[in-house]
C-alpha cells in the first residue's frame, strides 16, 4: 500500500499532535470510565450503555490511529516566501466581479474555507500553485468556472 504524503504547517502539526495527546489521555480515559460504568451495570450481553461504549471505543482508537498514520506521514512546511505561489503562501486574488480574497495555501488537513485556508489539493489552491502576481488562472469550482487574477503572493 502506497502512502500519499501529507503537507501541515508547523501550527497545523502542533494542532494534531496536541488532539492525538488529548485523545490517548482524556479521551482514553473516558471511554475505560464509560466501559467501567456499563460493566458495573450488569451483565454484557443485551447492554446498550456497553454496546455504545465500545462503539465510542472503536471510534476513538479508529481516530487516533489517523492522527497518528497522518504525523507519520507529514511533511512539514517550511514556506520560504516566493515570487510564485506555493505551499503555505500567502494570496490576495480578484475574481471577475472585482471581489478580493486572501487565501492561505495548505495541505488537505488543515484547510478551512471559510478562514481563508484552502487546500493545495482544491480546485482553486491546485489552480494557483505555481503562478505569480499578475497571472490570470481559470477555475471550475462547484459554483462554476471563475478567473482569478493574482493580486500579491507573500
Amino acid at each position: 500500500m502506497e502512502t500519499q504524503e501529507v503537507f501541515l504547517t508547523n501550527d497545523g502539526r502542533r494542532v494534531a499532535l496536541s488532539q492525538l495527546e488529548l485523545l490517548r489521555t482524556a479521551g482514553r480515559a473516558k471511554v475505560a470510565q464509560n466501559l467501567h460504568e456499563a460493566m458495573d451495570a450488569g451483565d454484557v450481553i443485551d447492554n446498550a450503555a456497553y454496546e455504545d461504549a465500545k462503539n465510542e471505543q472503536a471510534r476513538l482508537e479508529g481516530r487516533i490511529y489517523e492522527l497518528e498514520q497522518l504525523l507519520a506521514r507529514a511533511k512539514v512546511i517550511d514556506h520560504v516566501p516566493t515570487h510564485l505561489v506555493s505551499l503555505g503562501s500567502h494570496v490576495r486574488v480578484r475574481i471577475d466581479d472585482d471581489r478580493e480574497y486572501q487565501y492561505t495555501i495548505v495541505g488537505a488537513f488543515e484547510a478551512s474555507p471559510s478562514a481563508g485556508r484552502i487546500s493545495n489539493e482544491s480546485p482553486v489552491g491546485k489552480a494557483l500553485l505555481g503562478h505569480r502576481a499578475g497571472d490570470q488562472v481559470i477555475v471550475s469550482t462547484p459554483g462554476g468556472v471563475k478567473r482569478y487574477t493574482i493580486l500579491v503572493v507573500d
